[in-house]
């Protein structure tokens, strides 16, 4: 697992090994010098005779970049360093000995024409302008820089290397927001630990590619995360794999209430989704055509009320009041008094503006961002759907804050927030998955691993989960979305490394669906 720490809890972490002595910028620097000398080799280029451009603001980060800058020199790159702010002293001495070429900017009438000029003859530009303790949009000149170097490199997209110092300078640290200009990196260097930023949207997408630097920041190890990503390690150890004693009573059950006349479609690709997830049985309770339809593509789907473990409601259920609609609403009512684990999805959300509330973490709510705006809205927080992608993280865990349950925020990097606990942001999906009924497909999924683990969850509601089974739906659902995004790039031809973006081929909701066995294969062994 990939956990993130808050700007408080790393500088808490470096207190004592400061108040002891212990050389962290001089750890953090080499590191830095190390990595922005891999990064040219990865390229292909020579260490020695590269130029590197130091964007160097006040504060620890320029002293990290400035240190740093010294080491590159003495391998035998051309280091010039741009000074924006009171460089660390300590770090300015170490660069001039070393042979760093420095250029004080702090009073020059037009930093952003002389920065272009050294960005223009420079192979990697180290952006070490703020570091975790900055707090909202860049200010002037550090504002008038950035974006002054973000439009050269969106104009010249395989120019320079950007190496960022910790975070992209000017993201939100804590929260992964975007307060005002940022320069996208190749390569982020953090130090310690990953911070929030670095895992969540839409910053996450500036961050390239993360690499965390040892520095001896121990105590995090016992510490809460502000925010997860699951690893495919952590999915292996909390996927239900079923043993010789098993049946499909004991594999999970899952009831389904979706699709509509309007949408029958929607049935069928949740069905997929959960079927393809493992579970033992899925009970669908709908209407005539989307009946045949399931059972048309999926025999094995039993359509006659019984037991469940666990439910998922509303896929292709159209948010108005219907007859379809208060079929859900009472499974809902039903389900909650039995103590059920319960996906709601599409038009099932509708039904938490009216007559349920105080709802229990085991409900896992699956949004996209215009569904959560008006989830909040309905719940008297005025919401745009611009808000919520303007800030995905903060509006997801308000969601589970003011209705209990598990809010799963669908988007390229999917949110998950319980009412307590620990983020989860997972980035395994690729831009095909941008398709109508993938997220029908993932609510099954999620629906499935909820009905594995049913009768526990059941005990949550009592207070009887062992504590080691905290935030456990929070867990399966993160789960869920790593193995929907690994299955939807096993279906677009992408394997290993290859981009989440353009690379590969289109694909659709049903074709998701047939590759999660795949991608659950590559995973379990």
């Amino acid at each position: 697992m990939i956990n993130a720490h808050s700007a408080a809890a790393v500088r808490a972490a470096e207190e004592p090994l400061l108040a002891a002595g212990r050389p962290l910028m001089a750890t953090a620097a080499f590191a830095l010098a190390t990595r922005v000398a891999a990064a040219l080799r990865r390229e292909g280029y020579r260490v020695s005779g590269s130029i590197v451009l130091l964007l160097v603001g006040g504060g620890n980060n320029g002293g990290d970049a400035l240190h740093a800058g010294a080491h590159l020199a003495r391998r035998g790159c051309l280091v010039h360093a741009a000074l924006l702010g009171r460089a660390h002293p300590g770090g300015l001495a170490a660069a001039t000995a070393a042979g760093v070429q420095v250029h004080d900017l702090t009073e020059d009438d037009d930093p952003a024409g002389v920065v272009l000029e050294l960005a223009g003859w420079s192979g990697v530009w180290v952006d070490a302008l703020v570091g975790i303790g900055a707090r909202g949009a860049l200010r002037e000149p550090l504002a008038g820089v950035v974006e002054a170097l973000a439009e050269e490199r969106a104009e010249n997209p395989g120019g320079a290397i950007v190496v960022a110092v910790d975070v992209p300078s000017g993201i939100g640290v804590d929260d992964g927001t975007l307060p005002g200009p940022v320069l996208p990196a190749d390569v982020t260097v953090t130090m310690g630990a990953p911070k929030p930023g670095l895992l969540l949207p839409p910053a996450a997408d500036l961050a390239g590619r993360v690499e965390v630097a040892d520095v001896g920041l121990d105590a995090l190890d016992d510490a809460v995360p502000a925010v997860c990503r699951l690893t495919g390690d952590d999915v292996t150890a909390l996927w239900p794999v079923p043993g010789p004693g098993d049946h499909k009573y004991t594999r999970g059950v899952l009831g389904l209430v979706a699709g509509s006349q309007t949408y029958p479609g929607a049935a069928v690709l949740a069905a997929a989704g959960a079927l393809r997830t493992g579970l033992g049985m899925v009970r669908y309770l709908g209407p005539e055509v989307p009946t045949a339809l399931v059972h048309q593509r999926f025999p094995e789907v039993v359509a006659v009320p019984g037991r469940v473990q666990a439910w998922v409601l509303g896929p292709g259920v159209g948010p108005e009041p219907s007859v379809r609609s208060e079929e859900v609403g009472e499974a809902l009512a039903a389900a909650l008094a039995a103590h059920q684990p319960v996906v709601l999805d599409a038009g099932a959300l509708a039904l938490l503006g009216e007559a349920f509330t105080d709802l229990p973490a085991t409900v896992v709510l699956t949004p996209h961002a215009g569904e959560l705006a008006a989830l909040l809205t309905a719940r008297g927080e005025e919401t745009s759907r611009e808000d919520v992608e303007d800030a995905p993280a903060r509006h997801a865990r308000l969601a589970a804050e003011i209705t209990g349950a598990t809010v799963l925020l669908k988007g390229a990097t999917t949110v998950v927030a319980a009412p307590d606990g620990p983020l989860y942001a997972q980035a395994e999906a690729t831009g095909w998955l941008a398709t109508a009924g993938a997220g029908d497909v993932l609510a099954g999924m999620v629906g499935a691993l909820l009905a594995g683990y049913g009768d526990l969850l059941a005990g949550e509601v009592h207070g009887a989960l062992p504590s080691d089974g905290a935030g456990l739906p929070a867990r399966l659902a993160a789960a869920a979305a790593l193995v929907h995004g690994r299955a939807a790039r096993t279906a677009a031809g992408l394997t290993g490394e290859d981009a989440a973006g353009g690379a590969g081929a289109p694909v659709t909701a049903m074709d998701v669906a047939a590759a999660v066995p795949a991608a659950l294969r590559a995973l379990l062994g």
